[in-house]
C-alpha cells in the first residue's frame, strides 16, 4: 500500500511558507487535544493569528464576505496544526486526517458554509498531501466563542 503520509510536515510547513500560531489551549477544563485509540482529536479552534487575534470576526451573509471566511477557516486550520504539534510532539506522528468539522457563524439563509470551510480543507491538504483528504461537516450556526466567523476540530490518526 502507498505511504499516504508527507514526511517531514515541519519541512512541508517550511517550503509552504507557514509558521503556525499559538498554540491557544481552551480554558480549564479542557484539553486542547485529546489522544485515544489511534486517534487525536482537537477541541474547536478559533481563527487566531501570531498576536492571537481573531482573524475576520463577525457573521457570515453579515459583513463578512466567503473569501474572508474561508480565511478565518485557514487560520482555524493552523491553530489545530499548532495544538497537535505541541500534544504530539512532531506532527509527522500525524498518518492521514480523517475529518475535519467546521461551524461559521451565519445569518438565516446563507448557504455557502462549505466554500468557508474549504479554506481549512485545502490547508490540511496541501500541508499532508493525500494524507490530508478527509471527510467533513460544514455546519452553519447562529453565534461561535468570542465572536468567531469559524470553528474547526480536526480529527487525524496517529503512526503507530
Amino acid at each position: 500500500m502507498e505511504d499516504r503520509h508527507t514526511p517531514h510536515v515541519d519541512d512541508r510547513l517550511r517550503e509552504l511558507g507557514i509558521e503556525l500560531p499559538g498554540p491557544y489551549p481552551p480554558h480549564d477544563p479542557l484539553d486542547a487535544v485529546v489522544v485515544h485509540g489511534g486517534v487525536a482529536r482537537t477541541s474547536g479552534q478559533l481563527p487566531r493569528n501570531h498576536a492571537g487575534s481573531l482573524v475576520h470576526p463577525g457573521t457570515l451573509g453579515d459583513g463578512v464576505s466567503v473569501e474572508q471566511g474561508a480565511e478565518a477557516a485557514r487560520w482555524c486550520a493552523l491553530n489545530a496544526l499548532s495544538v497537535l504539534r505541541v500534544e504530539l510532539g512532531s506532527l509527522d506522528r500525524v498518518e492521514r486526517v480523517l475529518t475535519v468539522i467546521g461551524f461559521v457563524a451565519c445569518t438565516p439563509g446563507f448557504d455557502a458554509q462549505p466554500a468557508v470551510v474549504d479554506g481549512a480543507s485545502r490547508l490540511l491538504a496541501d500541508v499532508f498531501g493525500e494524507a490530508g483528504r478527509h471527510t467533513r461537516s460544514a455546519i452553519g450556526v447562529a453565534a461561535l466563542p468570542r465572536g468567531g466567523a469559524v470553528e474547526i476540530e480536526v480529527a487525524v490518526a496517529l503512526r503507530t
